[in-house]
């Protein structure tokens, strides 16, 4: 004698099938559209300049990383100018050292005057105007970026190139 399945049993089956699918389709669908999120980070980073320091010791800098990829960390930086490279951001008017900044997927991260910055402290040499200082940029995920300093002059505005 052959048992015929009840429609209540069939019904089941069908919608576990279907969950399974979808949680199978949604898994697919998810990796297109997080693409961009999920591709690794495209760094390029711009504008760099350090403004000739007033003292021996100490110096400020600054660039813009623009991310056409998936998000990064900026770790820590690195020069030959001095051993203590430090990482800044300035919320409310005070300055803070960070050990960190978040790199957004499809975005950019900005060290600019009045805001985000590095300090170079202990420096081997006072940069003059026209020098070029080797900085290392250390991200989690892309690596080392190595990009070339400019020193201009102490007052120097990145909007008008003066």
């Amino acid at each position: 004698m052959s048992r015929r399945p009840s429609r209540r049993a069939g019904l089941l089956a069908a919608g576990a099938l279907v969950i399974a699918a979808s949680g199978t389709l949604s898994g697919c669908g998810s990796d297109d559209s997080s693409s961009s999120s999920s591709a690794g980070p495209e760094l390029k980073v711009t504008g760099a300049y350090m403004p000739a320091p007033s003292t021996d010791t100490m110096a400020a800098g600054f660039f813009t990383v623009t991310d056409s990829g998936g998000a990064d960390t900026l770790t820590s930086v690195t020069s030959d100018l001095s051993d203590e490279v430090t990482m800044h951001a300035t919320e409310d008017g005070t300055m803070r050292e960070k050990e960190s900044f978040a790199v957004p997927a499809e975005g950019t991260l900005d060290f600019a005057s009045g805001g985000n910055h590095l300090m170079f402290a202990k420096l081997t040499h006072k940069p003059e105007q026209g020098e070029k200082v080797s900085v290392e940029l250390h991200f989690a995920k892309s690596g080392t970026v190595r990009i070339s300093m400019p020193v201009k002059s102490a007052t120097y505005n990145p909007k008008t190139g003066h």
